[in-house]
């Protein structure tokens, strides 16, 4: 069974860095896009960013210069690095997984993981 474990949240001043990543296994990692969503209390889950299987990282463009994503193929590990945190990066965060074939669509989530950015 595929799972997607976030890591990393928590309470983090404005300014301040945190650094998420997700753990993924029961899967063939390097075939999937990988991306971080988030939600926010009251409002709908967003994306983040992308990073493809094979091909640039995309961002939205309120966190672009600030995040970065990554991938590390060998270890099945997603990473979303967040510098400058404003008060509006507060939200659940979560790691998806996406696949699509000619025959189906795979998609997965973590259960996603809590970032507070509070003074």
């Amino acid at each position: 069974q595929v799972q997607l474990v976030e890591s990393g949240g928590g309470l983090v001043q404005p300014g301040g860095s945190l650094r998420l990543s997700c753990a993924a296994s029961a899967m063939i990692f390097s075939f999937f896009d990988m991306g971080w969503y988030r939600q926010a209390p009251g409002k709908q889950r967003e994306l983040v960013a992308t990073i493809p299987s094979g091909g640039n990282a995309n961002y939205v463009d309120a966190v672009k210069g600030r995040f970065t994503i990554s991938r590390d193929n060998a270890k099945a590990m997603l990473y979303l690095q967040m510098n400058s945190l404003q008060q509006e990066d507060t939200a659940v965060y979560f790691c998806n997984a996406n696949r699509k074939t000619s025959i189906r669509e795979y998609e997965y989530w973590g259960q996603g993981i809590q970032v507070t950015v509070s003074s």
